[in-house]
């Protein structure tokens, strides 16, 4: 179906873009911060089989996960305070307009002897976000089918300094979203540098900001502007599996 924005745009509804990684019951899994893999299996009590193949009347599965460690999700401030906010209740408009960028983090040798890779704020020194950009979504590279299976526990993704942050506060950008596990460095003592700084915790919280993480944007998707969708499950918690989606914009 076409679906006009304006006078001048439209989207085809008929033609979305997923750029979520969905949840598997194998060891195949994405993974991160050294969470198992999810488990899917029948309940099974007082006689009673949730597996049709095992003879029972309906599939009725548990589902064992972790919105974080598990797959794509969608995070507000709540992640890093201490009364655990809802993204249930701070996401309540799930459409935009996002600018789709891809970038190559710059390598540096960090003082306990691993190799970082971070994206700088000069990454965002020639990005000039239209004024109806309201999120940003971020493709790391180098780009491979791998990321969708990845098991980053230990593997030092790539993550953004703090700096960026002036970016995302001069284009008044609400909503982040990268196909890395965080957007800190994996280990920083609970620092949580960037974190603090979109969500302007302690200082002046912001409950409009979201973070999505560990997307997978397929390389045939060009950089430019989408519409963007966050489907997201109504879980009362921090963060929630989510499916954020992309439309193409067209121009009469």
């Amino acid at each position: 179906m076409k679906l006009f924005l304006n006078d001048q745009e439209w989207i085809d509804t008929n033609s979305p873009l997923d750029i979520s990684i969905p949840l598997q019951n194998n060891n195949s899994n994405l993974r991160a911060w050294y969470v198992d893999a999810p488990v899917i299996e029948p309940v099974r009590a007082n006689g009673f089989v949730g597996s049709v193949a095992e003879g029972g009347g309906v599939n009725f599965r548990n589902i064992f996960f972790n919105p974080h460690g598990h797959g794509t999700h969608t995070e507000c401030l709540g992640h890093i305070t201490e009364e655990v906010h809802s993204i249930n209740k701070t996401l309540t408009s799930f459409f935009c307009k996002a600018l789709v960028i891809s970038m190559q983090p710059t390598e540096q040798l960090n003082d306990d002897g691993e190799v970082d890779h971070i994206i700088e704020a000069k990454h965002f020194e020639n990005i000039r976000p239209e004024s109806d950009i309201e999120a940003i979504i971020i493709r790391t590279m180098p780009n491979g089918i791998e990321k969708k299976s990845m098991n980053y526990s230990g593997t030092n993704p790539p993550f953004l300094d703090i700096a960026c942050i002036d970016f995302f506060d001069k284009y008044a950008i609400n909503h982040l979203l990268i196909d890395t596990p965080s957007v800190d460095r994996e280990v920083d003592a609970g620092v949580l540098a960037f974190h603090h700084a979109f969500w302007k915790v302690p200082e002046n919280p912001n409950f409009e900001r979201t973070i999505t993480e560990l997307i997978f944007v397929e390389n045939s998707i060009e950089d430019g502007t989408y519409l963007l969708e966050i489907q997201a499950a109504p879980f009362e918690n921090d963060a929630t599996p989510s499916r954020p989606v992309l439309y193409k914009i067209h121009s009469k």
